[in-house]
């Protein structure tokens, strides 16, 4: 079914949405799993991952858990699938360097990559928000299949700069870092939750809906939806932002143009 909007920005969720989740449980959850010991004990010392095991302790209640103890844990979050920010920043910063050296390339669905394309040709502002951390996202479309992404992308969002997905004010908090009206923002995502809190916070939202991902048979409730991104339409009138930047502000990560 087609849907047409009136919106300036266009926010997306990865997983189920742009790219397979199959890909990432069966390619990059391994990945990660068989280096989280390896990232521990040599770089225990970098501050984005001292931070991370910082944050794993106090989710566990343990302040004085050690390595071992640290990445049982990882490994746990890992198999329940538990969207834990320590868990998707210390996945990143592995996916990064797998990405940079070769090992990954990322996924999309076939109708993604030219729609965005027109989107970006359009002059509708593209942003990203998943439960990936940042460094994980800008990796993931800078090493795509079809060559680097990134400059398609104003701005990047995870659990740790906006919140929790299925919390209306994490798409207050992006909204605001994007200067945008609720009204003139729309979110498409597979996750029926994350449609919830996106509607709440007065941003339009589309479910996509892929035959073989994990939501696919619960649906999208009352939302509108999409079995690809060829079937949404996006005009522009121009009112509600300032649509002469092309680069967002706050808490986000402007990536235009840039791909590191």
């Amino acid at each position: 079914m087609r849907s047409t909007f009136d919106v300036d920005v266009v926010v997306l969720d990865i997983e189920g949405t742009t790219s397979a989740t199959g890909f990432v449980v069966d390619v990059l959850y391994p990945y990660s799993r068989s280096r989280f010991g390896a990232l521990l004990a040599e770089r225990g010392d970098d501050p984005q991952v001292r931070r991370a095991v910082a944050q794993v302790r106090e989710l566990l209640g343990e302040p004085d858990a050690g390595t071992v103890r640290i990445e049982e844990a990882l490994n746990e979050w890992l198999d329940g699938d538990v969207k834990a920010t320590p868990l998707k920043t210390l996945q990143g910063v592995i996916w990064a360097e797998g990405f940079a050296r070769g090992d990954l390339v990322s996924h999309f669905y076939d109708d993604v990559v030219p729609v965005l394309r027109r989107w970006h040709g359009d002059g509708i502002r593209l942003h990203v928000y998943s439960s990936g951390s940042v460094a994980a996202q800008r990796a993931w479309f800078a090493s795509s299949p079809d060559g680097d992404l990134l400059p398609l992308v104003d701005g990047l969002y995870d659990t740790e700069n906006a919140g929790p997905k299925q919390e209306p004010e994490s798409y207050r908090c992006i909204a605001a870092a994007t200067g945008t009206q609720a009204g003139r923002l729309l979110f498409l995502s597979d996750r029926p939750g994350e449609l919830d809190a996106a509607r709440a916070a007065g941003w339009h939202a589309v479910g996509i809906r892929r035959p073989g991902e994990p939501y696919y048979e619960q649906g999208v409730g009352d939302h509108a939806q999409a079995g690809s991104f060829d079937e949404i339409d996006i005009i522009r009138s121009g009112s509600g932002s300032d649509t002469s930047a092309r680069t967002s502000s706050g808490t986000g990560t402007s990536t235009s143009g840039s791909t590191t």
